[in-house]
C-alpha cells in the first residue's frame, strides 16, 4: 500500500524574498526571469538569480548520462537524486539562506520542486527519504510552475540551435508535467499558462510578485520587454 506524505519545507521568515520557477525545459522560465530580473533593475530591487541543480552536479557524469543519453543503465537514478538532493540543501542554506537575511531577493531557475517531481515521473513514487530533505530546505515566499502542452515545450526545445538533435525522454516530460501540476497543487503554487506570449505570461507574473514586493507595475515596461 502505498504512503502519503505532506511536502513541508522550512518557513523562516527574511528581510528578502524568495522567487522560483519550475516545470518543462522549453516552458519559457528563462525568458520570464529575464523579464523579471529587468524589471527589478528598473526599480532599484537588490535581486540576484541562481539556477538548482548548480554546476556541481550539472557538469557530473551521472547528471549528464540521464541529461543527454537514452542509455541509463550505468546508473542508479535514486543516485543521481540523492546528489541533486544534497547539492540543494547546500545551495539553498550556504547561499541563498544568507543572500535571503541580508534583504537581498532571489529568483531560483527550477528549486526542489523539480527534484521531487523528477523522481515522481521516474517511477520512485514510495520514497520517503525526498519528503524528510525537505525540512531542511527554505520553503519559497511564491512559487511559479509555468505550464505548457509537451508538444509546444519540445518544439521550443527544438527550436534552439545547440539542442535541436539533443536526447529527449517525450514520455518523461509528459509525466513530468503531470507531477508539477500535482506538486503545485500541493505546495500553493502558483500555474501560469506559458502557451501565450512570453509579455502576457510576464504580466501575470509581475502581478503575483507584486502581492509580497511593492513593484509598480509600468505599462510602458511591459510594451518594450
Amino acid at each position: 500500500m502505498r504512503f502519503y506524505m505532506k511536502l513541508r519545507l522550512k518557513e523562516d521568515k527574511h528581510k528578502g524574498r524568495l522567487i522560483t520557477f519550475c516545470g518543462l525545459d522549453g516552458c519559457g522560465k528563462t525568458t520570464v526571469i529575464r523579464m523579471l530580473a529587468s524589471s527589478f533593475e528598473i526599480h532599484g530591487l537588490n535581486y540576484v538569480l541562481t539556477k538548482q541543480p548548480t554546476d556541481n552536479i550539472r557538469r557530473s557524469e551521472i547528471f549528464r548520462t540521464y541529461m543527454d543519453s537514452p542509455d541509463h543503465t550505468r546508473f542508479d537514478y535514486r543516485a543521481l537524486s540523492l546528489s541533486a538532493a544534497a547539492d540543494r540543501i547546500q545551495h539553498t542554506n550556504k547561499y541563498i539562506l544568507p543572500l535571503l537575511t541580508k534583504g537581498t531577493n532571489v529568483i531560483s531557475d527550477r528549486y526542489f520542486y523539480s527534484c521531487l517531481a523528477n523522481l515522481k515521473a521516474r517511477g520512485y513514487i514510495d520514497d520517503k527519504w525526498i519528503y524528510e530533505i525537505g525540512g531542511y530546505i527554505q520553503k519559497p515566499d511564491i512559487s511559479f510552475f509555468l505550464d505548457i502542452d509537451v508538444e509546444m515545450a519540445i518544439k521550443r526545445v527544438r527550436s534552439r540551435e545547440s539542442e535541436r538533435n539533443s536526447y529527449i525522454d517525450i514520455g518523461l516530460q509528459y509525466r513530468l508535467r503531470e507531477q508539477y501540476l500535482k506538486i503545485a497543487k500541493e505546495v500553493g503554487g502558483i500555474v501560469i499558462s506559458s502557451a501565450n506570449s512570453a509579455e502576457e505570461c510576464f504580466e501575470q507574473v509581475l502581478c503575483h510578485i507584486e502581492k509580497i514586493i511593492k513593484i509598480p507595475i509600468a505599462k510602458e515596461f511591459l510594451q518594450n520587454v
